[in-house]
């Protein structure tokens, strides 16, 4: 699997209801779960709820596992008639070793606010997702698992905008990716250091068509224009010849008119 793809296919999981969808499979190497002295399982939860009075936390075991492996957090809040659940974290267990390793938390409104994820399951988080409005904004990876991301991606309308990386680890981006409708345009590299693109690199195919399409717009509402400016001047004409675009005359008769008609009908 693409490792660049990871994250998203995590995010995935944790969005898995309790039953139905696909498997849970197990996935090495994995951390080893340790057991406490009264025999229970330290999963590494990932959720605040623990010791805390005013939440509630729930366990269900997922397709293809025997035992729980996903875990929601809901906040009580109100009082009285008014008092209800909101859930505020999800977590889960993705390979089945026992131990968390993706957790979404979410806004009083149930929309995600952020996410993090151990993707190659050593323990350690190297994956923190971003929501705005509970839209995907940003990715940040660390790409090598030294506990530091070094690779961060920008969402714009659920679309990726742009991709910074730090190739060469000296914790400064190297690389800029623009991307347009989803699709890489061009790629700036920084030679010297300097945090500043000394090279441009463009996808000369995607720019032509882009180009072709920038031109045929233009021409086409140029074309709209002049169309729209013919039309109007068609009409002037019109009014000034006194009659209408059908040829018939608008203007009121003349008094000297009027003045010949009544003499007509009184002979």
């Amino acid at each position: 699997m693409n490792r660049s793809l990871l994250p998203l296919v995590l995010s995935l999981f944790a969005a898995l209801p309790a039953c139905g969808g696909t498997k849970f499979e197990a996935k090495g190497p994995g951390v080893k779960a340790e057991r406490r002295a009264d025999g229970s399982i330290d999963d590494r939860t990932l959720c605040d709820w623990k010791g805390k009075t005013d939440r509630e936390a729930s366990e269900t075991a997922g397709p293809g596992s025997l035992t729980p492996n996903v875990r929601r957090v809901y906040q009580i809040v109100g009082t009285g008639d008014d008092r209800h659940k909101v859930l505020i974290c999800r977590e889960i267990d993705s390979n089945l070793d026992q131990v968390k390793d993706v957790v979404r938390r979410y806004n009083d409104k149930g929309e995600s606010v952020s996410e993090e994820a151990d993707s190659n399951y050593d323990g350690r988080i190297d994956t923190w997702i971003t929501f705005v409005k509970g839209r995907l904004a940003e990715v940040r990876v660390d790409t090598n698992y030294d506990g530091n991301p070094d690779e961060w991606k920008y969402y714009s309308g659920g679309k990726l905008s742009r991709v910074t990386r730090d190739t060469n680890r000296d914790s400064k981006p190297d690389v800029w990716e623009i991307y347009r409708d989803g699709k890489l345009e061009r790629m700036g590299v920084d030679v010297d250091g300097d945090e500043h693109v000394d090279r441009w690199d463009h996808d000369n195919e995607l720019r032509r068509r882009f180009e072709d399409a920038e031109r045929k717009k233009e021409e086409e509402a140029a074309a709209a224009a002049a169309k729209k400016a013919a039309d109007a001047g068609k009409d002037d004409a019109d009014k000034d010849d006194g009659t209408d675009a059908a040829g018939s005359t608008d203007a009121a008769p003349s008094e000297a008119s009027k003045r010949k008609q009544n003499a007509a009908k009184k002979k």
